[in-house]
């Protein structure tokens, strides 16, 4: 589409000219939030200094200052090392270890004020969604929430994340899934254990969210949090298995649906892999809110991408992704008695 052609029409999605002929899928936070109005919060390192339960502490944000990061994976990595450092010789201080416990606790309170409870995605959602993310060969999720995740393993034939519970992500096995998944910035799923390797935890359902935070000591939550984008990419470099997810996305070929994401200026790294990889034509899903959005959307994504490849904007709710009729409303709070 031709910057002077830009207006305020937006097709359905089986009325433009790549449905059906997109072999990837990019998601971003816009596609959670669609069925989820409680993900669209600002950022996560802020709400866990808001928790009621133990918020992070003046002692907790010192460390996250001195590492010059707000991202949890990154401070209780550091953590990490510097208790065994303390162990390797023989320094009795037990700080190291109280402030990783602390922090978990309160990245665990915040992620649990915000997400989607497992008792509220009906078995009849979660299979929408699998069957959504079936019309795709390789599904690229920059989400770190568990809703691809769940909706994946309600019926997981033919998808492949390259991940094992046991075994972990090995580089040298290539995807061979029909659908091939990769979390650009991990998940609340993926571990991180002492020698960097990563895993898929062996929880399921319900347990995924509620013993997130909870596991063997020296494992880590692998997810990337919000915050700069050269901050996200240094925890990227800094898993084999995130630094494959980026690499494979540089390295895409075929038409692309871009969902519910902004490409803005925290995902920099993103657009930058976007621009690389031989992607002729992309659908740009938009939300209809209203004339002047639409307009200013399309002159966004234009201007971050119409030079390298030709745009074609729809409807995102007329997507299987944006069906209003998977939103799932908040629950109002109970009466005081």
């Amino acid at each position: 589409m031709d910057r002077h052609d830009l207006n305020a029409s937006l097709p359905a999605w089986n009325d433009t000219r790549l449905a059906g002929h997109c072999p990837g899928l990019l998601l971003g936070n816009g596609a959670s939030r669609a069925l989820w109005r409680g993900f669209a919060y600002d950022a996560l390192f802020e709400l866990a200094q808001k928790v009621r339960n133990r918020p992070l502490g003046q002692t907790d944000l010192a460390l996250f200052k001195a590492l010059g990061s707000e991202s949890f994976e990154q401070v209780l990595s550091a953590l990490n090392t510097t208790t065994r450092v303390n162990a390797a010789l023989a320094i009795g201080a037990s700080g190291p270890l109280n402030r990783y416990y602390a922090i978990k606790e309160a990245l665990i309170h915040a992620m649990r004020s915000v997400h989607l409870p497992w008792r509220l995605l009906p078995a009849a959602t979660r299979l929408a969604l699998n069957t959504a993310l079936r019309e795709y060969r390789c599904i690229y999720s920059s989400n770190y929430d568990l809703l691809c995740h769940w909706a994946v393993w309600e019926a997981p034939e033919g998808f492949d994340d390259r991940l094992d519970v046991d075994t972990g992500f090995d580089p040298r096995q290539p995807a061979t899934g029909d659908h091939q998944l990769f979390y650009l910035h991990g998940g609340l799923h993926l571990l991180k254990d002492r020698d960097g390797a990563t895993r898929r935890r062996a929880a399921a359902g319900s347990e995924l969210l509620d013993g997130f935070a909870i596991n063997t000591p020296g494992d880590v939550p692998l997810f990337v949090n919000e915050g700069r984008s050269a901050d996200k990419l240094r925890g990227i470099r800094g898993s084999d298995y995130l630094a494959s997810c980026l690499a494979a996305l540089a390295s895409h070929r075929g038409p692309l649906c871009l969902f519910g994401h902004q490409l803005g200026a925290q995902d920099a790294h993103l657009l930058a892999a976007l621009r690389q990889a031989p992607i002729g034509q992309m659908a740009v899903a938009i939300f209809p809110l209203s004339a002047p959005w639409i307009l200013s959307q399309k002159q966004h994504y234009q201007a971050l991408l119409g030079d390298r490849m030709q745009l074609e904007f729809f409807d995102a709710t007329s997507h299987p992704l944006g069906a209003p009729s998977l939103h799932i409303p908040r629950e109002k709070p109970k009466a005081a008695r």
